[in-house]
This record gives structure tokens, sequence and C-alpha cells, in this order.
């Protein structure tokens, strides 16, 4: 999963994006309004941590409106250390989706993170599910038919954006702009041999139907059927 951080203090920003790829998300960070429009309208982020009080020609309000008025529904979690009623009201008012106080626990802006993510995939806990693969995102422990599969960093980002897609064509753009971030050096067969890891560990040493399916000319998608 990829996170947009936009955030003017650097030391805030890489400090949460440190502890964000600890947990194996993929996180791009800026730190103006204008870099953070730009990134925000034409990347694509599964998630955006979003300062109110911003240097540039835009704040984090604007930010907000600007997506939400071209009908992008990514969510947001606005940071601030505005912490008047109002000052959330506005903030929620403008499009985002959560608001958290300065100072704050990274692990309270984890969890809701984690929360954020859930939602629109229809889970309620940290369990995802497809036939007999289970991936849980807190523990970072992957299983099918109750074995347990060893993956990596970035495998374990792969199948989970999958995973959360299921019986969704999903081309390499797509799969590259979630699970890798801006600044990595992806060759063009990259996502192929990652793809071919993936299948290496949960589809070849079990019995029944493959779980990841190649649909030529478009991309991969993952399902039971």
């Amino acid at each position: 999963m990829r996170i947009l951080i936009v955030e003017d203090d650097h030391k805030i920003a890489n400090a949460i994006k440190r502890g964000l790829e600890q947990e194996k998300y993929a996180v791009d960070s800026v730190y103006d309004g204008h870099d953070g429009l730009a990134f925000a309208m034409t990347e694509e982020y599964d998630l955006i941590i979003l300062d109110r009080m911003l240097p540039g020609s835009v704040d984090g309000l604007g930010i907000c409106r600007a997506m939400r008025d071209k009908n992008n529904h990514t969510p947001i979690i606005m940071l601030t250390a505005k912490d008047k009623v109002e000052d959330r009201v506005e903030g929620l008012n403008s499009g985002a989706d959560d608001y958290l106080i300065k100072p704050f626990a990274f692990e309270e802006l984890l969890a809701r993170v984690r929360a954020l993510l859930r939602r629109p995939k229809n889970s309620i806990d940290s369990k995802l599910k497809i036939a007999d693969l289970v991936l849980d995102t807190q523990a970072f422990q992957v299983t099918r038919k109750t074995q347990i599969i060893n993956l990596s960093s970035k495998e374990f980002s792969l199948l989970e954006y999958l995973i959360r897609n299921p019986d969704r064509i999903l081309t390499k753009d797509n799969i590259i702009n979630h699970v890798w971030d801006y600044d990595a050096d992806i060759l063009p067969n990259t996502v192929e041999v990652y793809i071919g890891y993936l299948r290496n560990k949960i589809d070849k040493p079990f019995k029944g139907p493959d779980l990841i399916k190649t649909v030529r000319g478009f991309g991969y998608k993952i399902s039971e059927k």
C-alpha cells in the first residue's frame, strides 16, 4: 500500500516515513503545498497524511478541497497543531477523513492509517482472506492451509495489494503505483519477477487451483474462481 506524506517539518515527515516503511508501506514525502497538490493529483495513493499549515501557494485545506472537487476520494488524515473544535470541523468539512492533533504518538497515527485503509474493503479486522490464503496485516504473517509462508517486505506488499483487489485485473502500472514509492528504480520486468516469486511461494507448493492468474495483454489478478 502506498502513502503520501505532505509535511513541511522535515523531522516529523522523515520520522513518519521511517515508521510507516517499517510497517511495510511504500511512502513518498514532500514538504510544501505546491508539491503536495501535484503528487496528490498525479500519482496513485492509498492514503495521504496531510499537514494543515504548509508553505507555498496552497495549504492542507486547499489540497483537500482541490482533490474532492476532482472526485479524488483517496483517504486523508490531516495533521495540525490547531486543536479548537471549529478548526477540526473546518478540516473535516474540507474533505479530510480524519484529524490528528500535534503532538501525537506514532502508534495512534498508525492505528488511524490502518482503520482508513480497511474502511472501503469490507474488512473488519487485520486479516485478509481469499480461498485458504490468509494475510495478517498487523502480524505481517501469511498462511495457506495453516502453513506459514515467509515473504520479503515487497512480496508481502504486493500480495496485500492483490488480495485487497480480488478478481480485479491489475496492470503493471497499477501495481507499481501502489507497491513501490516514487523514487524506486523499477525495471520493466520487475513486476513479472515479483509475481513469479509469489507464485513460487503461495501457489506451486500447494494442491488445488492457482490463485494468482495472468490475464494476457492486461496484467494480473488474484482469484479463487
